[in-house]
Order: structure tokens, then C-alpha cells, then sequence
């Protein structure tokens, strides 16, 4: 059975714990490259990545773009966000309900 993870820093990553998500904090200075590696190694389905991790790890992450597993998907963190995990969030909302009701301009 597959499972979900969330890495990133410790402050945006934790909360997700209690979704009964798996989650990798990754502390500065850290080996991010060779965590992310572990986990997207076949175990996980779903992989929620911080977007400055996801930034960092840009060429690791590229290898898994013409695979279905696992879904690598950038989410806002509490700092260093450039908008890719916003835009995200936009696009799966407006996806399951049919309408933008997060940002409607």
C-alpha cells in the first residue's frame, strides 16, 4: 500500500502529521537530496514538497516528471514561497469543484 509524505522545513511540514501523513523535516544543512531520494524511492504515492525544498531540489525532482509515482507536488511553506505551490492548490480546487473559489478575481 502506498503512502503520502510531506518534506520541508520543520514549521511548514509538521501539521500535516496529524493527517496521518508521513513527514520529513529537513533542517538546515541537512542532506535534502539524499532524504528526498529515500522517500521517492517507490514507497510513497504522493509526495507534498515544500516550495523552497522543491526549489533546491529542482533537478531531483525533474527526474520523477515523466513518471505517475510518485506526484511530486509543491506546497507553500511558511517562507521562501515563490507561488508554484499557491498556483497548485488553485488548480486542484478549481479542479474538483469546477470554479475558482479561493481567488476570484
Amino acid at each position: 500500500m502506498y503512502r503520502i509524505a510531506a518534506i520541508g522545513d520543520r514549521d511548514s511540514v509538521y501539521g500535516f502529521g496529524v493527517l496521518g501523513i508521513d513527514v520529513i523535516a529537513i533542517e538546515h544543512g541537512e542532506d535534502a537530496s539524499q532524504k528526498f531520494r529515500k522517500i521517492s524511492n517507490g514507497e510513497y504515492a504522493v509526495i507534498y514538497i515544500t516550495e523552497a525544498l522543491a526549489k533546491e531540489l529542482e533537478d531531483e525532482i525533474e527526474k520523477f516528471s515523466d513518471r505517475q509515482l510518485p506526484a511530486i507536488i509543491p506546497i507553500p511553506g511558511v517562507k521562501d514561497n515563490n507561488g508554484v505551490g499557491i498556483a497548485n492548490v488553485k488548480k486542484s480546487v478549481e479542479k474538483a469543484v469546477g470554479s475558482d473559489i479561493i481567488f476570484n478575481d
